[in-house]
Order: structure tokens, then sequence, then C-alpha cells
């Protein structure tokens, strides 16, 4: 396909509003990013409504800085691509029903994109010599998954979280010992004046799957100490605590995906989501990549957040495969990877 093709997408399935222009996939010319963090933080997580709010008050202006950054109209699009699922009901609509009437004006094509399908995505940006096949671990606040990507748009899942996914546990773990919100960023900071052996926390394990995760027990075992040791009246480490923490949710993630490198015989492995992010978790899937000879892919974490421009990757892929969405489109909370 010799034409270049200019997307327009937009991601609003959390508490980020985001707009990007993304020319043949992988060239981004603009990724605007509005976070609501200061807002929810005082809350203490994401709190739907709030977020539902900020979205209608920002969209359009973060779709308009979005073009002029990239010095591009919506004429000049040959696509609207928008998070349609997984996420939070409200946010999701908000995104959807801008880029459905974008799309109803313009006349310009519209694609659904799946949010998990954008994170994988981001590598593909990132490193723009990276094809498939090769496996990714996809984790964040909402979704801890070990995938196979066996081409473009075509994915096996290997496992996926049974209770918490990993961000999920990094917010309740860094709200119990006073971090507060975010907690994924907190305790990766905190963590490096710990002791990462200090406290030995269980490593979660799925009876009958050996890529599944759980950290809704190691999550309860850190609670437990913490509730032990103020009965007791046993001083409380926390850089002790975060640093021990992570590094049980660490060796869970790196040890599934290395099991999938040697059972799958990869040589390409990548990182995804907000807590691909993490310097500890970063380091360590590289050197067990470096020990398998397997080359490893993690995006910039500017690209691992909520953004849109690995929406307009994933969306310029569906593009040409010839997957478009009709007006009719609706927000799925509870999308899993694969369906339409």
């Amino acid at each position: 396909m010799s034409q270049d093709i200019q997307i327009l997408a937009i991601e609003s399935s959390c508490d980020e509003t985001a707009a990007s222009v993304v020319v043949n996939g992988r060239e981004v010319l603009s990724n605007v990013i509005s976070s609501q963090i200061d807002i929810h933080t005082l809350y203490g997580g994401v709190v739907p409504e709030i977020a539902s709010r900020k979205h209608v008050e920002r969209i359009n202006q973060v779709v308009r800085e979005a073009l002029k950054d990239a010095d591009r109209t919506l004429d000049d699009m040959d696509a609207i691509a928008v998070t349609y699922g997984p996420g939070l009901v409200g946010p999701l609509l908000i995104g959807v029903s801008e880029a459905k009437a974008l799309s109803f004006a313009t006349g310009k094509p519209l694609i659904g994109v799946h949010h998990i399908e954008g994170h994988i995505s981001a590598n593909y940006i990132a490193d723009r010599t990276l094809e498939p096949p090769f496996a990714c671990l996809v984790v964040s606040g909402g979704h801890t998954h070990l995938v196979l990507v066996e081409d473009y748009g075509v994915y096996r899942i290997l496992g996926r979280t049974q209770d918490d996914a990993a961000g999920e546990a990094f917010d309740k773990v860094a709200r119990e010992i006073g971090l507060g919100y975010p907690g994924g960023p907190k305790i990766d900071k905190v963590s490096k004046d710990g002791d990462p052996h200090a406290i030995e926390f269980p490593r979660g394990k799925v009876t009958g799957s050996r890529y599944d995760f759980s950290f809704s027990g190691m999550k309860s075992s850190v609670l437990n100490y913490l509730n032990t040791c103020r009965m007791k009246g046993i001083e409380i480490s926390v850089p002790d605590v975060a640093a021990s923490f992570q590094q049980a949710v660490v060796d869970v993630l790196v040890s599934h995906a290395m099991w999938a490198v040697e059972e799958y015989h990869l040589d390409k492995f990548a990182l995804a989501g907000g807590v691909a992010s993490n310097t500890a978790l970063r380091a360590a899937m590289k050197a067990g990549c470096e020990e398998r000879g397997v080359r490893f892919y993690c995006p910039p974490p500017i690209l691992c957040t909520d953004n849109a421009a690995m929406i307009g990757c994933a969306g310029y892929y569906d593009y040409i495969r010839g997957e478009r969405s009709g007006l009719d489109l609706n927000a799925k909370p509870g999308l899993r990877l694969g369906e339409k």
C-alpha cells in the first residue's frame, strides 16, 4: 500500500483523555494526553462519574490539539479509531460518542479498537522493526494478560489473572502502607530504598493452569503482615514491605513469561501496559530474555500508560484488513481480547 494512511485515534477508557494522529501505524505525528490523576488522587482511586465528566469537558479540546500538533485537519484523515472496550463504561462512552460524531460528520470510516490490543501495539511504535510472532505480557491497573501474538490482530491468550490485576494489587498495597494513589509508581520509587528479600511473601499460583495469575493472596499476605506488626507493636519498614511485595509480583510475572518463551520457542518478547513502566519488572524481564537469547521489547513510559497513539497503531492494522465499525458501535466494558 503506497499511499500513507493517516488515522485520528481517541482513547478514554479510564482517566486519561487522549487523541493522536498516526501515519501507517507506526509514525506518531501527535500524542496528546490529558490526565486526571490529580483529581482522582484525592479519592484514592478513579471515580468513574468524575472521570466521565472530565472526559466530556476535555475531549473536543484534546482532539483539536492532536490535529493541530500534527499539522493536519479532519479532511486529511483516512479513518477515526477509538477504544470501545474494555474499560469503565462511562468514560468509554464519551470517546465512542466523539468518534462516532466525527465519523458521521466527515464520512470517514470508524474503527473500534480493543484497549489491550492497543497496549500490545505500542511496541510497534517503540520499535518499528518488530513484527509478529512474539509473546507479550500486558500488565496494568485493570489487566494482566500473557498473550501469544501470532499475527497482526491474531492473539492467543496463554494466561490471565483470575482475581486482581497486578496494577490493582500495587494500588491496594500502596494504600495500606500509606503511599497513596497511584500505587505502582510510588511503590517502585520507595522500593529502591528497601530490601526485596526482607519479607518473603508468597508467589501466587493457580491450580491446574501454568500461565494464569493470582495476586489476591499475595495482597492479603501483605495486609496480614501489616496487621500482625501493628498488633505486636513491631516497627514497619515501608521501603522493605514495598520492595518485598514488588519482588514477589515481579518473580511471578517473569517466571510465567519465561515459561512461555521456552515452551513456544520464542525469540521475541514484549512488555506492555502501565505496570510495564516499573523499573524492577523491566530489568528482571530484560535479564530473563538475555539469559535465553531472546530479544526484549518494551515501550517508553509515555506509551505504557493509556494513550491514543497505541490505538491509532492497532486501528491501522484493522483498517488495512478491511475492518470497519458501524455508527451503532457501543462501549463494551467487559470486552475480551479477540472479541469483536
